[in-house]
Parts: C-alpha cells; structure tokens; sequence
C-alpha cells in the first residue's frame, strides 16, 4: 500500500487553529503539535522493531496535523511489529476525501466505542504507538497564546497510544494510512494549560498495548511527578517554523 504525502508545506506560514472543536473528536488543541526528533533507526531500537523499508524522515520539531510521522504497529499481515510513516489525522473508511481528517487528530478514551470514526479501529484493535520527544500546549496569557513543551523529566522517548486506519481514495485508488491520537484526563501538572493529555503508554506496557491486550488500566494519565513542562517561543504558533530552538524555550532539566 502506498501511504498519501498530503502534508502541509514546511514553509507554509499559516497558523493552524489552536483549539479547535473537533467534529467526532476532541473539543480543544490537545495534542495538536508533537516533536519527533529521534532517527528511525534509533526508534526501531528503542521499541524492538527489526529493520523495515528505509524512508525519508526528517527530524519534527514542529509536527503538526496532516504531517507524515512515524509511528510503530503491528503489521496486519505478519504480524510484526513495523515502523512505519503515517498520515496525522484518522481518515475512517467511510470518509468520501481527507478534509474530515485534520479534526480527527485526538480521540477521547471515554468514547471511542461510540464514535462512528474510532469505532472500527477500537473493535478490531488497530493499535499503534507514536514514538515522540514530547509535546506542546498553549495557555492564552493576555492576547498572547503562549506555548509550553512538556517532555518527561528523564527526557526519554515518550510512546503516545493511537489508532490506525487504511482508507482508499474512491478517486484515485491510492491507499492512505492514518492514525490518531487517544487523550484523558490531564494530570495535576498538565490541568492548569487544558483539561487533557494525551495517553503515555509506560515501556512496560507497550508490548501489550500494541498486541491487543486488555487496555483497562494501561490508558490513564502518567504520572505528573515523572513529566516537566517549560515555556517556549511563540514561533510554534506558525506551522511552517521547524528547527531544533523551538524545543529549547527556558528548558530545565531533571
């Protein structure tokens, strides 16, 4: 199958809605924007997966909704874990073009056995980990929206848990493979920027999450003790801004 390219230009200057409602989705920004600096051979390391198609991959500092960006799942043929590049944004199968998928980008835990675009990728458990430095929020500061990057604090790779889905273009036949992101409950840390976090699946539980075991108890908010948060230029705002000195901000470590 041939993954879509569909991405919005790096050197596009238009900013992307913060916080937008999403239409059978999340309501509000999180997570909207990820940092996916680690090299693919690094992430095959760190989440055991054998070596697979070489591809262009770029570092993200910036990633944004419709980007292509790595993502690992168990492949539906072999059963094998693969890396692969994954459109940001779930198309469902019964979508008619892509434009529904830019709002697709968060899916809530507490209802993705409801929602007609998350409930086929939930049943038949079409699960899949986005292997992330880390992420940003905003929190409007007078007429400023200011972003804040959220790592954890041992600056490990975090594992975001998601859905994946193939749709095929009744236009053109080609094969586009998506994914989005499942959120909860934000934690203590988190609560004062949005309501919201993305789900971090623990290295101890990847294993299971992504061979379709039991998810009760694995999808609940990380720890705020084990997470850091520090302000950052508002140069993340635009879309089109990338480079390693959006992540630095007023960074502390540990």
């Amino acid at each position: 199958m041939i993954a879509s390219p569909h991405l919005i230009p790096r050197s596009c200057e238009a900013e992307l809605p913060l916080a937008p409602v999403r239409a059978g989705g999340e309501v509000g920004g999180m997570c909207g924007r990820v940092v996916q600096a680690l090299p693919a051979d690094e992430i095959r390391r760190l989440f055991d997966v054998e070596a697979g198609a070489l591809f262009n991959a770029p570092p993200r500092w910036n990633g944004a909704p419709t980007d292509r960006l790595m993502v690992v799942r168990r492949n539906p043929e072999t059963g094998k874990k693969a890396l692969d590049l994954l459109r940001w944004g779930l198309v469902p199968r019964f979508a008619k073009d892509l434009r529904a998928s830019a709002s697709l980008i968060n899916a809530r835990l507490e209802t993705l056995a409801q929602k007609p675009a998350f409930r086929d990728a939930w049943a038949k458990k079409r699960r899949c980990l986005l292997p992330v430095d880390g992420f940003y929020e905003w929190r409007r500061e007078g007429a400023v929206k200011q972003p804040y990057a959220i790592a954890l604090k041992d600056r490990s790779a975090m594992a975001l848990a998601g859905l994946w889905e193939n749709w095929k273009d009744p236009a053109s036949g080609e094969w586009v493979r998506s994914f989005t992101v499942l959120t909860t409950e934000a934690n203590d840390l988190l609560k004062p920027l949005h309501e919201r976090m993305p789900v971090i699946v623990p290295d101890a539980d990847r294993e299971l999450w992504l061979s379709g075991g039991e998810a009760e108890g694995l999808l609940k908010p990380l720890a705020a003790e084990a997470m850091e948060i520090w302000p950052v230029s508002t140069a993340v705002n635009k879309v089109g801004n990338e480079g390693e000195g959006l992540w630095a901000g007023s960074q502390k470590r540990g």
